[in-house]
């Protein structure tokens, strides 16, 4: 068993995966070689059984920090303003906020009223179309501060648990 935190287990995960990455590369590199009939073989050192039990060792140490920053996750709380959340929560709805965030950007960023381009085909018409908005641009605009000072409140309460909070780790 090891203790770590949410941001010390994303690193080891990262360094794994990078040594995932080389035994597959060097799998994919010596697992073949090409000879000519007249030449004597370069033949690459690759040994089948080292390799498969590097990436299933490699693997059952993902598998056993991921499954443990998920029990984290969905098990303990953080106080985020004036309500408890769990981190599954948090990252959920931190999603679904950033998700309407960015559609309330680009209602905040729409004149009142825009001339529409006439085009080719309306050539004949003299009388210039408009587009108007259909809400209130004062209220989107606070909508989007408001989440937007959610999100990083959210965020804020997040990085400090990813960076004291610790749990066990099978490793």
């Amino acid at each position: 068993m090891a203790k770590m935190t949410s941001a010390y287990a994303n690193k080891v995960l990262k360094k794994l995966t990078e040594d995932k990455e080389y035994w597959i590369k060097k799998e994919n590199d010596g697992s073949t070689y090409v000879a000519a009939v007249d030449e004597e073989p370069v033949i690459p050192d690759y040994d089948y059984s080292t390799v498969a039990a590097e990436i299933e060792a490699i693997d059952d140490k993902i598998m056993k920090i991921k499954h443990a920053i998920n029990v984290n996750n969905v098990t303990n709380c953080i106080e985020v303003g004036d309500a408890g959340m769990t981190i599954d929560e948090i990252l959920v709805r931190m999603a679904q906020l950033n998700k309407r965030k960015s559609f309330l950007d680009t209602l905040r960023k729409q004149a009142p009223k825009t001339r529409i381009d006439s085009g080719v085909f309306n050539a004949r018409k003299t009388a210039p179309e408009y587009e108007y908005i259909n809400y209130d641009l004062e209220l989107v605009k606070s909508d989007y501060e408001r989440i937007d000072a959610e999100i990083a409140q959210m965020q804020i309460a997040l990085d400090k648990y990813n960076q004291t909070f610790e749990f066990e780790v099978e490793v």
